[in-house]
């Protein structure tokens, strides 16, 4: 009995594993890139000018 329901388990989530459909991975709209790489310089001026406001100071990385 308890076999059957162990066997009966696994084949379960054989099956449920089996049933995903997969994903077509979209890529980046040229807006979205212009927006990661805004967000990219936005960290860099930020750490420049936190680095600026600390002359003599050790460069924050």
């Amino acid at each position: 009995m308890a076999k059957n329901l162990v066997e009966a388990i696994i084949s379960k989530v054989r099956s449920l594993k089996k049933s995903k459909k997969p994903y077509v991975k979209m890529d980046k709209s040229s807006s979205v890139k212009v927006e990661i790489r805004s967000r990219k310089a936005r960290k860099i001026i930020d750490r420049t000018l936190k680095a600026a406001d600390r002359p003599g100071k050790k460069p924050l990385s």
